[in-house]
């Protein structure tokens, strides 16, 4: 397991990895020491690493998964079979969990820094960590949390209840904006911070939109799923602390100094799919929009309208049209040429990448309001979300006004949700595709998406599986979990 790496050896490794030459260290490298990697030093590169799971392979599997991308089957063989035939297993993308594991170790070694002198560091790194473990236990359940991280000093962690440490992620949020509070006069944040650029306020929005989605996230498991009154009580008591608070209504991006220079200075995105030289990207040649989600973007789709984020997401094909992969179809079935991804997702190898959109923030805000749990106007944080994820893609959203419930404002409560869970869907397209695929296992929305014709499963799996990496070095501690519970059984809130 990735924990095992020694922490500061982990930590050197992200510094060398970082885009920015502030991050140097100019200390012996042959002796090096945690007095000296301090946590300005550290947090670029343990921001930027984490990052790259989420925009590559998270983002990657999110898309498939939710039937937004296909394959160019046209000039690649059996490509994402895999993911169209629904074949989970170990080894079926155990680079996230190794992955999230290796990098977030950075964030703990953060916080291990002995001393107050770095606290706002220390704030960042409580949210961030919370951040990327909420995936983790969002992907696979029970998971190292309480020993994770301890380098040689713990080998073999032990793993903790998923729910448990759902409500510890919550507890370090709140930490964290307790502990920006207090700062006074530890060192200050400066251009090490490739988010916010040392702005605490910002931090402070930004861990008051992730507490709300960890609460959102066990919402339906307290209120409909499963009615547990003790979860209820506990969410009540958390959502009225957080009513009343702010939350991000700008799109949190990163950037730590992106440029077209090596692969590892790119956009991490943006080298997925060129790596340098865009005449003979293989990758980029590869992916391909979904015939599924520009159906529904052109509007032929019951209830759906005409969406100018199409040309965003997706671009031409060579005879100028907008024309996506059927899941599951080879290439003696789909179209002589197929739509790439758009040219709103692969812009340049500077891009900002995005940790969270504006978008998905007003959507949260939207769904706890129509719950009821928080103050505001449920209607109006729907729409600033339509209008957020059309901005950032700088298109005018005055003409896009579906009334259809599941897609537009109307109908049932159930409806409102479904039309929340819808525009999150396509508002998350190639930019966070993970969590939209998340919040389908939480609330089955959007309800329809079309599973690939080889699928060999009915419905999409729950969760992922326990690496092998884990189930070599970490056997007498990784819960066994087959391949069929994988489709059976999620993490708690989905019980």
């Amino acid at each position: 397991m990735k924990t095992k790496f020694n922490i500061i050896l982990l930590v050197i490794l992200t510094i060398t990895m970082s885009c920015s030459n502030y991050l140097d260290i100019n200390d012996n490298p042959n002796s090096p020491s945690a007095d000296v990697v301090t946590p300005d030093l550290v947090l670029a590169g343990a921001l930027a690493s984490t990052y790259r799971q989420q925009a590559r392979r998270m983002n990657i599997l999110g898309n498939v998964m939710m039937n937004r991308w296909g394959a160019n089957v046209n000039a690649f063989t059996g490509g994402f079979s895999e993911e169209f035939s629904l074949a989970i297993d170990n080894g079926f993308y155990d680079d996230i969990y190794d992955g999230l594991y290796l990098t977030t170790a950075n964030f703990q070694a953060i916080l291990d820094y002995q001393g107050d002198d770095y606290n706002n560091h220390k704030a960042i790194a409580k949210i961030m960590k919370a951040y990327y473990f909420q995936y983790l236990v969002d992907l696979y359940g029970d998971i190292p949390y309480t020993e994770a991280h301890k380098g040689i000093a713990n080998l073999t962690p032990t793993y903790d209840d998923d729910a448990t440490i759902y409500r510890s992620l919550v507890s370090e949020v709140d930490e964290a904006i307790a502990l920006i509070a207090s700062s006074g006069s530890s060192a200050a944040v400066g251009a090490e911070d490739i988010v916010y650029g040392g702005t605490m306020s910002n931090w402070v929005l930004f861990g008051n939109t992730l507490k709300l989605r960890l609460l959102l996230r066990q919402s339906t498991k307290a209120y409909t799923l499963a009615n547990d009154a003790e979860l209820a009580t506990y969410l009540d008591t958390q959502f009225a602390a957080l009513d009343g608070s702010s939350f991000i209504n700008l799109d949190a991006t990163i950037n730590p100094g992106y440029s077209n220079g090596q692969v590892a200075q790119q956009n991490p995105f943006y080298a997925l799919m060129f790596s340098n030289d865009e005449s003979t990207s293989v990758s980029y040649n590869f992916y391909r929009g979904s015939d599924y989600a520009i159906e529904f973007l052109k509007g032929n789709f019951p209830g759906a309208v005409p969406d100018a984020r199409l040309g965003q997401l997706y671009g031409l094909n060579d005879d100028n049209q907008y024309v996506g992969h059927t899941q599951g179809f080879d290439g003696t079935q789909s179209p002589a040429s197929l739509s790439p991804i758009g040219p709103g997702l692969v812009i340049n190898s500077a891009q900002d990448g995005y940790l969270m959109t504006a978008a998905e923030s007003y959507f949260l805000q939207a769904e706890a309001q129509l719950l009821g749990k928080i103050s505001g106007d449920a209607q109006t944080s729907f729409q600033a979300g339509i209008d957020a994820s059309f901005n950032l893609f700088g298109e005018d959203p005055s003409s896009y006004n579906p009334t259809t419930p599941t897609i537009g404002w109307a109908g049932t409560d159930a409806e409102k949700t479904a039309a929340i869970m819808r525009q999150k869907w396509v508002a998350l397209n190639g930019i966070n595709g993970i969590e939209s695929y998340i919040e389908f296992t939480r609330t089955g929305y959007p309800a329809g998406i079309p599973l690939a014709t080889t699928a060999q499963s009915s419905t999409r799996p729950k969760r992922l599986l326990y690496p092998s990496s884990e189930l070599i070095s970490n056997a007498s501690n990784v819960p066994s979990v087959s391949s069929a519970q994988a489709f059976a059984t999620g993490p708690f809130w989905a019980q």
